[in-house]
């Protein structure tokens, strides 16, 4: 009897590719993605590694398809941003092996900057989609895209979204098969995209497709339910569940394969129903290519583009059902905020005393942006930081950013702050970049990259030193910090700014969530030395309350013992003592 087992989508991912004898999986972390991997990493048939960033991830499974064999690159929206450079083109390219690539949109925008459809990139870069419902589809497309890559000579993408990968499921277990290495053998006119094959291969490309088109009305991700021929529905992943709760009864064309339609299953579903809503999250990807074929269905009109979609959605719009409204609960906001003791606070703290804006990236000292640190002032996508303050050098001039710096993350300076810090040398910029180094890629779940010296699979290798790295640029001014160090950090803000070239502060101190940092020590109020001038609670750690009195209270069970109150009371109000 086979093993069933509850599994998160994401983990259902990873057991597919086990299961589909996958060899390489590539990725960088990005929520609702970042378990894939470190699912996958439990497999030690299967090479895994955290990649510098999702192009590279993207290249690193590509190499490793030519070579022969299953690979799989794993990311979020955005990630499919940085990775499309290699996707557009590999899509011309076809595969050796089975190539597969793991995109998890974020309806709702629960963890991202912005709410794009994978499903778009897809057609742009011509690459067909599988999107599964739950976790046994997670598990079975993913097994299948390797299938569909291979027979139709194309990289697949399975498209997931934030409910589908982190909601559990029942999974059927089976063994992992693992399909003999297809040999490889040189073929100029395939793998390289000179222009003269890359016209060759692009006619290649429109009869795939087509032929996919085709073939997909046999396929069986593509799934014909009728019931109730009153009302039918075309949708799928994570929106078909809310269908089958909301309409029970319906009629219900579910794809799994959203890219290329199958357009003849599409008519024919069609023809048996009186009335056709297409149901699908985010944008009318398949919508608009259904009503270009002169079908007649509702769907954006009354569905929304923005956020994520409900059962309740269908109630209202469809069946007309009075919503019962209830009073919210009354319960205290909760808004995001930096955790006790986290280095970034104690950073932030000192640029907002000193009146300094900050270029902001991708990373949890984005919330340095909201009250009382209110520093940050960007925040655009990964790198962008330091592009972003040389683009405002080169417009308003050198004087312009003197209250200006970049502030990026250890994690996101090697995945593309490098290269902006690179541009700046290079175009003999002025600026001071922060790089924020707590030792990890903290707001993704701590995973480990190339400067922490540890692999994905908990090798220790070689950490990238970033002080040697930004010296190797030819970068003269380059300063290391200790994050709580408040007063030295002050000095050496004020001395940086003030130059005229590019200059690089690095304030260490690791994130206090890490396994291996446990403080020993805490910091408790002396209520008699307490003036209320309340410097203390400026920082806004959350750890810190103001009595009715005036005074101060500190609450142990959240307090890091970090110092950075004691070190802003003037009157030795706060003393650090061993816990």
């Amino acid at each position: 009897m086979s093993e069933v087992k509850i599994m998160l989508g994401n983990e259902a991912i990873a057991r597919g590719a086990y299961e589909a004898g996958v060899k390489v999986s590539a990725a960088y972390p990005g929520t609702p993605s970042t378990e894939i991997s470190e699912n996958v990493v439990k497999y030690p048939e299967i090479y895994a590694e955290w990649s510098p960033n999702e192009k590279v991830a993207m290249e690193v499974a590509v190499g490793a398809s030519i070579s022969g064999v299953r690979a799989m690159a794993s990311m979020k929206h955005v990630g499919v941003n940085v990775a499309s450079d290699p996707l557009y083109t590999v899509s011309y390219c076809g595969v050796n092996g089975g190539l597969v690539l793991v995109a998890a949109d974020d309806p709702g925008l629960y963890s991202s900057q912005n709410e794009q459809d994978t499903r778009c990139v897809a057609r742009a870069a011509m690459v067909p989609v599988l999107e599964p419902s739950d976790s046994q589809e997670a598990k079975d497309f993913t097994k299948f895209a390797f299938e569909l890559s291979e027979k139709y000579d194309t990289p697949v993408i399975v498209r997931t979204t934030t409910r589908l990968s982190h909601s559990q499921g029942p999974v059927t277990l089976e063994e992992r098969c693992e399909p003999a290495d297809i040999p490889y053998e040189r073929n100029v006119g395939k793998f390289v995209m000179m222009p003269g094959n890359a016209k060759k291969r692009h006619l290649y490309v429109e009869q795939r497709l087509k032929a996919m088109a085709e073939d997909g009305c046999d396929m069986p991700v593509n799934k014909v339910e009728m019931n109730d021929t009153g009302i039918g529905f075309i949708t799928s992943g994570i929106a078909y569940q809310y269908v089958k709760e909301a309409c029970p009864n319906a009629s219900v064309l579910k794809l799994g394969l959203v890219h290329p339609l199958p357009r003849k299953l599409i008519e024919e579903f069609a023809s048996k129903v009186d009335t056709l809503y297409i149901f699908e999250e985010l944008e009318p990807v398949y919508e608009e290519q259904i009503k270009s074929w002169g079908i007649s269905c509702i769907g954006k009109e009354i569905f929304t583009v923005q956020g994520e979609y409900s059962a309740n959605m269908i109630r209202k719009a469809v069946l007309k059902e009075e919503m019962e409204l209830k009073a919210p609960a009354q319960v205290p906001a909760r808004p995001p905020i930096l955790c006790p003791g986290c280095p970034h606070r104690s950073v932030y703290s000192v640029l907002n005393k000193l009146k300094i804006h900050a270029a902001g990236d991708i990373g949890c000292y984005t919330l340095g942006a909201v009250a009382p640190l209110s520093v940050v002032d960007t925040t655009i996508c990964m790198g962008a930081s330091i592009s972003s303050l040389h683009g405002m050098e080169k417009a308003k001039g050198k004087d312009y950013i003197k209250n200006w710096v970049a502030v990026i993350g250890d994690s996101t300076f090697m995945h593309t702050g490098v290269n902006s810090l690179m541009n700046m040398v290079y175009n003999q910029g002025t600026g001071t970049v922060m790089i924020l180094d707590n030792s990890t890629t903290g707001m993704t779940g701590h995973q480990d990259h190339a400067a922490t010296g540890k692999t994905l699979k908990g090798e220790v290798v070689p950490a990238i030193n970033i002080f040697r790295l930004c010296e190797a640029m030819g970068i003269k001014n380059v300063v290391e910090v200790d994050a709580f160090d408040t007063q030295k950090l002050e000095k050496v803000i004020k001395e940086e700014v003030a130059k005229d070239e590019v200059s690089v502060i690095i304030t260490k101190a690791p994130c206090v969530l890490l396994k291996k940092q446990k403080s020993t020590r805490r910091c408790r109020p002396i209520a008699d030395k307490c003036k209320k001038c309340g410097m203390c609670l400026r920082p806004g750690c959350p750890g810190l309350t103001r009595n009715a009195d005036g005074t101060i209270s500190i609450d142990e069970t959240m307090c890091n013992g970090c110092g950075l109150c004691k070190g802003l009371c003037k009157f030795d109000a706060i003393e650090q003592v061993e816990d």
